[in-house]
């Protein structure tokens, strides 16, 4: 009697990958929205809740505005508040680029020549600690009251983020990369600038971000000290004048507005840090969740 031998039924082996994984595209879109999604819905969940505390409890407008007292404040006065925003963008914004080109050279110099380190590191902490609020009348003194003084005020006060963060992502350099460089033969300056600053560039980014909004506020600071010389008043001098006439509704719209200043410049950096980090550096890369 024989026996026919029969092959063993095929299998078919699941493709796990294409079953659990999200095609790229609605998944980054699907990221993008709850990005936008969730701080937008606490946003509204924190101004429902004001909205209602306000008209609950009765307060005054000029000891506490609603939300859509300030909403309506914005609106009406947005025509005497353009100016002011415009001049406050002006002196936050070059204070910003001030202290970046200062503050990424000093760090370039202290990384290159410790003895430079030893000597400048110690002052920056130091201007660091000094109240900005005090030094700004003496600027005044020294350049005069106007957009210049305001804007070294916010150079001042931005350029010590950039600067330490720059020396801290310049020393962090993979150690076996430098030796690696040195038996290449590679030169100082080659060092720095081919291994250190793109190791380093993390460490940079960061430091802009805390800068850009060390800038807004160092402008602000400045305009309450320095006036407005030259005629041209910036947030700073708006903030003081509706303040002194409690006209607490236009403060809070004025304050708006300085927030605006520095998110925009904040987002600015932040694009750029995602469009030179974002093909190789794990801070940049989408999560997987």
């Amino acid at each position: 009697m024989s026996q026919t031998l029969q092959s063993p039924p095929e299998t078919t082996i699941p493709d796990l990958g294409s079953a659990t994984t999200e095609p790229a595209q609605p998944k980054q879109r699907k990221d993008l929205i709850r990005k936008v999604a969730i701080p937008v819905g606490f946003a509204v969940a924190a101004l429902t809740l004001w909205q209602g505390a306000v008209v609950l409890t009765g307060v005054p407008k000029y000891l506490v505005p609603s939300p859509v007292d300030v909403v309506s404040a914005l609106i009406e006065r947005a025509p005497d508040l353009v100016e002011p925003t415009l001049v406050t963008m002006q002196e936050a914004y070059l204070g910003f680029a001030l202290a970046v080109v200062s503050g990424f050279a000093t760090a370039l110099v202290m990384a290159r020549w410790k003895t430079a380190e030893l000597g400048v590191y110690p002052y920056l902490v130091i201007l660091q600690t000094i109240p900005i609020i005090a030094v700004a009348p003496i600027l005044v003194v020294w350049f005069g009251a106007g957009i210049a003084t305001n804007t070294l005020v916010a150079a001042m006060l931005a350029v010590f983020p950039v600067a330490a963060n720059t020396l801290q992502g310049l020393k962090s350099t993979d150690r076996n990369l430098v030796q690696l460089y040195r038996m290449a033969g590679a030169s100082p300056r080659v060092q720095l600038f081919s291994l250190r600053v793109p190791h380093a560039l993390p460490e940079i980014m960061t430091g802009l971000k805390v800068a850009a909004s060390s800038a807004a506020i160092g402008a602000i600071v400045g305009e309450f000290a320095a006036g407005i010389g030259g005629g041209a008043g910036g947030l700073g001098y708006a903030i003081t004048h509706y303040a002194n006439q409690l006209r607490t509704p236009e403060l809070f719209a004025a304050v708006v507005l300085a927030s605006a200043v520095a998110l925009i410049l904040f987002g600015i950096v932040s694009f750029v840090e995602w469009l030179v980090l974002h093909r190789w550096h794990e801070s940049a890369v989408p999560d997987d969740e």
